[in-house]
Parts: structure tokens; C-alpha cells; sequence
């Protein structure tokens, strides 16, 4: 099978090698007869020498197929057929040996010109069809058909030899550097194919007939596709909003109903002139706790909404992290012996949004203690430092002992706030670490019996994040939860005050 491949190949080898070759051949002919002259008469043996002629036109063609047939006459004529060493012709034999070379020359040069061209035809098909099938994974399989053209126009230009190809979603002409193809289906333009001007003409003629069609059947393909995908998409949006609907109105009609039913009924309570001081009193105090809780059931619904529209730009100022959690433990009216509080002293300041950051901390607060169990939370703050800023320190620190332990803990993500919020309640189950923090999930019933709306911790990351920061939640199963806020420092370029 090798010989035969490489009889076929699509291009001959060079012409100097086929002269070579040709006389090479003939000279082994030549000597190949002398022995061949015992066993048979010296006329018939002119055959030997179709052996060169074949080899020499199947491979380099017509033309040094004819040399090598008039050299095997000539050396025929001058070797073996008398007189020998010179050159003449006595009799017709010897004009139709020469003749019978030449059309031989001419049969296998047509021929294998023939094979070639169609070696050649089946190769650039294959290479077609290999295109084809990475321009359909190419713009069959993305997301984004805009990304994926780029990255198609160059395979094409490859796998075509071209010297530059692009292709356009929209109407483009040719200029003086680029030829145009426009890519229809039926009267609507989908987009252009553009070549160089340098391409050419069977290149051109190629590409007209056989690759604009398959291109054209793709890119229709892939824009149906993305049509498609669209409508998937804006189907699972409209599915999930009205998953959010049924959950806000649920929300609605149960949470708010609630604290609503509680002030109705203390209201009325204290109204009746049978009610002592300290019992009034007390109507007072579940009036404000419930208005209380009915505010911040309201304030988290507006911050989700703004938090789904993307509107929750943050407007960061420097600010002390210990006031921010004190700011949210007034605001939750907590009494001493819930929260127990451990904030490094020299705790940095951080440039975040003060409103959000509170309201996070209140969410997180207020989720914590609801879940408690009775025991105090921990919230917990200090400073962590990249390696190189903790041997800054301890350099001025003058080596204490504090400072040499800042320096022995590396932390490559850089400065940041840690604030750890730990209760002692029930703790979370592995597979809902994530999940408490969706938008209305409730993981369970609280100490208390009290269950939360469901929003706070979804927005209390979503602040988080919106400020630079994270919060995510560690917890095992009977050994209570720890939701831990990260704050950078400073942005990049952005030098914290002392």
C-alpha cells in the first residue's frame, strides 16, 4: 500500500528528481538486457524499458514521461540494436517501439493526472468536512455565538490556507483589503464572510461554492439555537420570579400578619380601664417589640428588592466595625447578657456602605440569637494581615510576644476584618450550609418556636458583598453555627487611616 500511496500523491516530487530518476532507470534498463540477450531475441527485449517510461510518467507526469520514453529508444537503439553504437533505423520495428513508448507515456501520465486530481478533490473534501464539523462544534455548542466567531473564522482561514478571514453578524462590503461573501438564509442577511484580496481565484471559487453554503446552514442553526436558549432562559426567569412572587406574598400574609394581629390586640388591651399600671406597661412593651419586628420584616424586604434589581450601590466611608455591631445590637434593643462581645481594641477602620453593614450585622445578630437556645452569642473581631504588613509589625512592635505571633501566621488573602458571630443552638446540617442563604429558606424552628422570614441572611450576604466583602456560615450538627464576615481592609490603592 505504501508504493501505491505514494504513486498517488497529490503533489509529484520535484522535476529534477524525476530527470534523475528517468536516466537512473534507463541506465538499469540498458544493462538489464545484455543478460536477458541469451534467453531472448534482442527485438522483443525493447519491453524492458516500458518499466522506466511507466514508473517516471505515473509519477512526474506526461512530460518527463516523453523524455524517458525517446531516452529508452535512443539507448535502446544505440546499445543493442545493430549497428550497435550508432544511430539509425533500418526498419519500421524500431519506429513503433519508439512510438509504443510514447503513448504509453501519454496513457499512465493521463491517468495518474487523473487519480491525483482525484486525491486531491477527496482530500479537499475531507478537509471540508472536518471544518464543517469543528464550525458546527464551534458555534453549535457556546453560549455566546459573538464569542465563538472569532475563534471559527481563524479555524477556517487554517484549514483553507487563507491568509486572514473574519466573519460579521451584520451587512459588510468589500473594500480594497477584503473580499465579502454575504451569508443568507433565503432573503434575510445573516452576516458576512470576509477574505483578503490576496486569495486566490480557485480559493474564491471554493469558497463560493462549498463553504459559504455550509457556513450559511450553521450560522442559521446556531442563531435558532441562541433564540432558543433565550427563550429557556427568560422561561426559568419568569418561573423563578414567580417562585419569588409565591414566597414574598406568602411572607407577606403570614410575617406581616403576625406582628400586625400582635399591636391590633395589645392596642385594644390597653384601652380597657381594666388594665393595672404595670399591665399597661407591659401592652406597651409587645406594641414596640412587635413594631419593631414589623419594621425590620419591611426594611428586609426593601433591601431584597433593591438588592434582585442590582441596585444596592454601596457608599463606602471608613468606619469602625465596633460601632457598627453596637449600632446593630441597639437597634435589635438586645440586653447585656445575650451578646458577649471580644473586638481587638486597635481593630482597623474599613471603608464600607454604614447602613448596609448595619443591617447586616443586625440580620446576622438577630438570626443568631433566635437560634441560640437561651446561651449568649459570641461575636468576635480582630484583624488578620498579609505575612509581609505582620513583619512590618513586629519590627516596630520591638518583638513582644504578640507581635511575634501576628508575624507566624501567614495569610495570603491579604488584610481583612474577621467578625465571627457563634451561637450554641442546634447547628446547621452540611447540606443546608448554602441554602440558608437563598432568599425565603428557612432551615428549621428556633428555640423559641419563632421562625424568620427567611430573608435576612440572603441579604446579609448580599450587603456583604456589595462592600467587598463575604460572610458564609461553619457549623456541625448539635454544636451550634458560626457565621463569619470578611472585610478587605482597603481597596487596592487605597491607604486605610490609622
Amino acid at each position: 500500500m505504501r508504493p501505491l500511496t505514494f504513486l498517488l500523491a497529490t503533489e509529484p516530487p520535484p522535476r529534477r528528481a524525476g530527470v534523475l530518476v528517468a536516466v537512473v532507470a534507463v541506465a538499469l534498463c540498458t544493462l538489464l538486457i545484455y543478460p536477458l540477450k541469451q534467453v531472448a531475441p534482442v527485438v522483443s527485449l525493447g519491453v524492458v524499458y516500458l518499466l522506466a517510461v511507466l514508473i517516471v510518467s505515473a509519477i512526474w507526469g506526461a512530460l518527463l514521461g516523453v523524455f524517458t520514453a525517446v531516452l529508452s529508444a535512443a539507448a535502446f537503439n544505440f546499445f543493442h540494436l545493430p549497428p550497435v553504437g550508432h544511430f539509425e533505423i533500418r526498419n519500421s520495428s524500431n519506429w513503433v517501439a519508439l512510438i509504443t513508448f510514447v503513448v504509453a507515456a501519454a496513457l499512465v501520465s493521463s491517468i495518474a493526472e487523473v487519480t491525483r486530481a482525484r486525491t486531491r478533490d477527496a482530500d479537499a473534501r475531507r478537509r471540508e468536512a472536518d471544518l464543517a464539523a469543528e464550525m458546527a462544534r464551534l458555534l453549535l455548542r457556546g453560549n455566546n455565538l459573538a464569542e465563538a466567531l472569532p475563534t471559527a473564522a481563524a479555524r477556517l482561514a487554517q484549514a483553507l490556507e487563507l491568509n486572514s478571514a473574519a466573519i460579521e453578524m451584520e451587512a459588510v462590503e468589500g473594500d480594497e483589503r477584503s473580499v465579502a461573501f454575504p451569508l443568507r438564509e433565503g432573503t434575510r442577511r445573516l452576516g458576512t464572510l470576509l477574505v483578503g484580496t490576496d486569495t486566490s481565484e480557485q480559493s474564491l471559487r471554493r469558497l463560493q461554492e462549498r463553504v459559504v453554503p455550509a457556513l450559511e446552514a450553521l450560522l442559521s442553526a446556531a442563531l435558532e439555537r441562541e433564540r432558543l436558549l433565550g427563550g429557556v432562559v427568560e422561561t426559568a426567569a419568569l418561573r423563578r420570579a414567580d417562585t419569588v412572587k409565591t414566597a414574598l406574598l406568602r411572607a407577606v400574609s403570614h410575617d406581616l400578619r403576625s406582628p400586625l394581629t400582635a399591636i391590633s390586640a395589645a392596642g385594644e388591651a390597653v384601652g380597657s380601664p381594666s388594665l393595672s399600671p404595670q399591665e399597661r406597661e407591659e401592652m406597651a412593651a409587645v406594641i414596640q417589640e412587635e413594631a419593631r419586628r414589623l419594621s425590620r420584616l419591611v426594611d428586609n424586604l426593601l433591601d431584597l428588592s433593591r438588592l434582585e434589581a442590582g441596585a444596592a450601590e454601596p457608599r463606602r466611608d471608613w468606619t469602625s466595625v465596633e460601632d457598627l455591631i453596637r449600632a446593630a445590637l441597639r437597634e435589635l434593643a438586645a440586653r447585656p447578657e445575650e451578646f458577649s462581645l471580644s473586638i481587638d481594641p486597635d481593630l482597623p477602620l474599613v471603608s464600607v456602605d454604614p447602613v448596609q453593614m448595619e443591617r447586616a450585622f443586625v440580620n446576622v445578630l438577630e438570626n443568631a440569637r433566635r437560634h441560640s437556645g437561651g446561651f449568649p452569642v459570641s461575636v468576635r473581631g480582630r484583624a488578620v494581615r498579609s505575612l509581609a504588613h505582620a513583619r512590618a509589625r513586629t519590627v516596630t512592635a520591638g518583638g513582644g510576644r504578640r507581635a511575634e505571633e501576628q508575624a507566624d501566621e501567614p495569610t495570603p488573602a491579604g488584610d481583612r476584618v474577621i467578625v465571627r458571630v457563634v451561637d450554641r443552638g442546634p447547628g446547621i446540617p452540611p447540606a443546608q450550609l448554602e441554602r440558608v442563604f437563598e432568599p425565603f429558606y428557612r432551615a428549621g424552628t428556633s428555640a423559641g418556636g419563632h421562625r424568620g422570614s427567611g430573608l435576612g441572611l440572603a441579604i446579609a450576604r448580599g450587603f456583604a458583598e456589595a462592600n467587598a466583602g463575604s460572610l458564609h456560615v461553619e457549623s456541625l450538627p448539635g454544636q451550634g453555627a458560626a457565621f463569619v464576615f470578611e472585610l478587605p481592609l482597603s481597596e487596592p490603592g487605597e491607604e486605610s487611616p490609622a
